[in-house]
């Protein structure tokens, strides 16, 4: 891959009035055709989608491509396409629009970390933290929120992670447990989550144990299937490898030699997270995963979740991470939807066992 750059004189897409800000253009010819046109996208969305992120203007033709704009932003358009050229060389698998979200920002914290001497040896050089398994390969974090929270899972034997949905609380988590399952590290994975309806009464649900509970599971099973082929997966629920273990049911157990996961933690009472939290045995590490905001509970009822951070501040060995808005990467329409309900619930002054503001624990 080769790339060449010319200052020309003329306004970026910033300027305003009478200010003149110099613009460059820079010309990437990258050797793969095939690898190009992962990173170009299909119809080269791609290349739009970093347009309109990063405010310049981007023409590809086949292998090659030119990027046009203020000198700064020119520069970290050229190290994000040229970071994403080494990332499908690596996986040689398309990429999502949230993969290249992920590259933006990773950039934008390189330029902030690393002197650009560095940056330009070094144009692929890692940011963002990373899981690995077997089935999906290396995930990198895309933002640095999820960037802390894997280095959270990976230094202490207890996290909590809150915020909104699509912001990767529970997938990465799951990809944690795999990967420590995987190494040797963990012996058995166990996945809880309580059952308590999102203002819908289903009645009664047949089947046995793990069939009542499997709906509410549903999103679990989702991230194992990404990160374990589904023979693995199937085999780890018939042999132990894998419990499925209603909340319910926790009381009076020791959980050793486990990575524990409890999703939807806003809807446990004070009850359930003091008894769950109190299962944690040796060689043990458990996740604690919910969403502050869309708590189900009756009303009145305090949610164990929002109680436990606060009670647990500052305890030794407690991480604990905090997703905003900003950190959703489903999808960018999930993220604009998040950022209007918590702008409206803040009008409101809150809402129902909304999460007070503390520091993190780590």
């Amino acid at each position: 891959m080769t790339g060449r750059g010319g200052p020309l004189r003329g306004r970026g897409p910033a300027a305003r009035g009478a200010e003149v800000a110099e613009q460059v253009e820079i010309a990437l010819t990258f050797d793969d055709n095939r690898l190009a046109s992962l990173v170009f996208g299909q119809y080269d969305q791609n290349v739009a989608h970093i347009e309109r992120r990063m405010e310049i203007v981007a023409t590809a033709l086949g292998n090659h491509l030119v990027v046009k704009g203020p000198a700064d932003a020119a520069e970290k358009a050229r190290r994000v396409f040229e970071r994403l050229y080494a990332r499908v060389g690596a996986s040689g698998q398309p990429l999502t629009l949230g993969d290249v979200d992920g590259a933006i920002k990773e950039t934008t914290q390189q330029g902030m970390l690393f002197p650009a001497a560095e940056i330009s040896a070094e144009p692929d050089r890692p940011v963002f933290d990373q899981i690995a398994t077997r089935k999906r390969g290396a995930v990198r974090a895309r933002n640095p929120a999820q960037d802390a929270y894997i280095k959270a899972l990976r230094t202490h034997e207890l996290v909590f992670a809150e915020g909104p949905a699509g912001t990767g609380k529970t997938w990465l988590a799951v990809g944690h447990a795999v990967s420590l399952l995987e190494q040797g590290h963990a012996e058995r994975l166990i996945l809880s989550r309580p059952a308590v309806e999102a203002g819908e009464r289903l009645g009664f649900l047949p089947g046995d144990m793990r069939e009542k509970v499997d709906p509410y599971l549903r999103p679990i099973y989702d991230a194992l299937y990404d990160f374990m082929e589904a023979r693995h997966v199937d085999r780890g629920l018939q042999t132990g490898l894998i419990e499925i273990a209603p909340l319910a049911f926790m009381r009076g157990r020791t959980l050793t030699n486990a990575v524990v996961l409890l999703d939807e933690a806003q809807n446990t009472t004070s009850m359930q997270m003091k008894m769950f939290l109190t299962r944690l045995g040796e060689n043990s590490r458990m996740i604690i995963t919910g969403d502050p905001s869309q708590v189900d509970l009756p009303p009145g009822q305090k949610s164990g979740l929002v109680e436990a951070v606060g009670i647990l501040d500052g305890v030794e060995g407690i991480g604990r991470i905090r997703f905003r808005d900003v950190d959703v990467v489903r999808h960018d329409l999930v993220r604009r939807i998040v950022t209007a309900y918590e702008a409206a619930s803040g009008t409101e002054g809150g809402g129902r066992n909304a999460s007070p503001r503390r520091a993190p624990l780590s």
